[in-house]
């Protein structure tokens, strides 16, 4: 007898339901098939998978063993079978990979309306969605890359450049003396607590060469940007941020001057049809995002002023695979 996927279902019936009875009721099958079938199972593996007594079935050692295993490949083959069918229903979804960005909500609106049904999947590590893409668990990954610490990009992706250098700006309390100006020195800050994501590939590295630089060592906090965010509002912290961020009533942001922090930000696929189907409406979505950021627009006004705001300039180029 070979296992199958219906085997591995009956298993977890059972065990869900804690009777060979109601597992026998939810597969729609006898209950003396069950049994039998159970009992085959039982001499494959060559020891009893349930104890039976007369208040139901409940795993031996070694039916948790095997229960372990067999859930994730019943709930596996169980997404498989959904996914193909809503493929099937209203063709592929686009699998899209991003890291944090303000441009995503009219990224994914542009797909939609272009006809596309994107499922996006998040992570703060730019180098664990390129595996993905490389591994054909995603189409597409948005990524940004810290400057001084190179993404690993594997050999076999394709690269769009949206942006050689973004800067980074910072997140200040709103009634934060430095917020007197429009662009703010990093000595100004040097007394304050920064919270930074380590977690976030080469963010530390690059904010520790900034502080190198200009000869400050501040006290560093590291945690999720979503809660930086949150202590900045209570006074409690400073953060860097990307500059398509928007102001609040409790937090303002600031320029560094000099932008001793930048990103280049990236979109990766297999192949050059896979880019050319999304970069467009990434780059519509991430300039909308910055005409509606007062302080990058304000940056990009008086430092890139042929920089066309409603479509990529010609600093988005194509890349091949690897670093430009």
């Amino acid at each position: 007898m070979e296992l199958e996927v219906r085997h591995l279902r009956a298993l977890c019936a059972i065990a869900d339901t804690g009777s060979l009875h109601r597992a026998a009721r939810q597969l729609g099958v006898a209950q003396p098939s069950l049994s039998t079938q159970l009992r085959r199972i039982e001499q494959e593996l060559g020891g009893a998978l349930f104890l039976r007594a007369r208040t139901g079935c409940r795993p031996t050692p070694l039916g948790r063993l095997v229960l372990s295993r067999a859930r994730p490949l019943v709930a596996e083959m169980r997404s498989l079978v959904a996914e193909a069918r809503s493929a099937a229903v209203a063709g592929p979804r686009l699998r899209v990979g991003s890291t944090a960005s303000r441009a995503l909500a009219g990224w994914l609106r542009r797909l939609r309306g272009g006809g596309q049904e994107p499922a996006l999947h998040m992570d703060v590590s730019a180098n664990t969605l390129l595996r993905m893409v490389a591994a054909g668990q995603l189409d597409v990954a948005f990524v940004h890359e810290v400057e001084g610490t190179p993404l690993r990009i594997p050999a076999e992706l394709r690269l769009r450049v949206l942006l050689e250098r973004e800067p980074q700006f910072v997140l200040l309390p709103a009634d934060h003396p430095a917020t007197a100006k429009t662009e703010v020195e990093l000595y100004d800050l040097a007394g304050d607590r920064w919270m930074i994501d380590p977690s976030v590939d080469g963010e530390w590295d690059g904010v520790r060469r900034m502080f190198r630089a200009a000869g400050v060592e501040p006290d560093v906090l590291h945690g999720d940007y979503h809660t930086a965010s949150a202590l900045v509002a209570t006074g409690e912290v400073v953060t860097v941020c990307q500059p398509t961020a928007l102001p609040r009533p409790d937090l303002a942001v600031r320029r560094l001057r000099g932008d001793p922090l930048g990103v280049r930000l990236l979109l990766a696929a297999r192949t050059d049809t896979d880019l050319d189907g999304v970069f467009p409406a990434l780059a519509e979505a991430y300039w909308e995002a910055a005409r509606q950021a007062p302080a990058y627009r304000t940056w990009l006004d008086r430092e890139q002023p042929q920089t066309p705001m409603s479509r990529p300039s010609s600093r988005h180029t194509a890349t091949t695979a690897g670093r430009t």
